[in-house]
């Protein structure tokens, strides 16, 4: 899709929350112009449909600029050897380039202005209904643990709750989502 640089301010909230910022733009946009599509947002920088990646967040600091790399599935997707992947065009839904591009702009600006003068929490609170539920098995690859979703601190750390129900907070990383076990399995 693009690529846009946000530039820090004092005062701004931790740089590593945008990735849910600009899940949440993401989301509402996709949302406009497909509803019928079921979303949901992958901490900390996917977008899922039917578990499958249609779209990916990318953050990269360098000063006081973070430039964000947005890729979006409309028409084709990379073959991924981890994980499926889906296209908008695959379920007969065509979406305009140009105009998804110009609605996401003004989206992402919405949603930096939430970010900058109301905080994190607003965007915790906008992303919490979009991403996983609750109680989703996850498995964070960088630290080897297993556990379940229990939501979002107020800073944007995944929150998971170990076996022994203790609860880690994840601030990055990769997390795979992990299937619940059926009865009998």
């Amino acid at each position: 899709m693009g690529s846009t640089v946000v530039q820090l301010a004092a005062g701004d909230p931790s740089p590593a929350t945008l990735a849910l910022v600009v899940g949440v733009a993401l989301a509402k946009v996709v949302k406009a112009f497909a509803p019928s599509v079921p979303l949901q947002l992958k901490w900390p920088n996917d977008l899922l449909v039917d578990g499958a990646k249609c779209s990916g967040i990318l953050l990269e600091r360098s000063g006081d600029a973070v430039v964000i790399g947005i890729g979006v599935n409309l028409v084709s997707a990379p073959d991924l050897p981890d994980r499926p992947t889906f296209t908008f065009a695959s379920r007969g839904v065509a979406i305009d380039r140009d105009r998804f591009a110009k609605a996401l702009a003004v989206a992402l600006v919405e949603a930096l202005r939430t970010w900058r003068r109301e905080g994190v929490t607003r965007i915790v609170d906008a992303w919490l209904p979009l991403g996983h539920p609750v109680g989703t098995p996850l498995h964070v690859s960088e630290q080897g643990v297993d556990g379940t979703f229990d939501g979002l601190a107020p800073d944007g750390a995944l929150r998971l709750r170990r076996e022994g129900g203790e609860v880690m907070l994840i601030h990055a990383g990769d997390i795979e989502l992990r299937r619940p076990l059926q009865e009998g399995n």
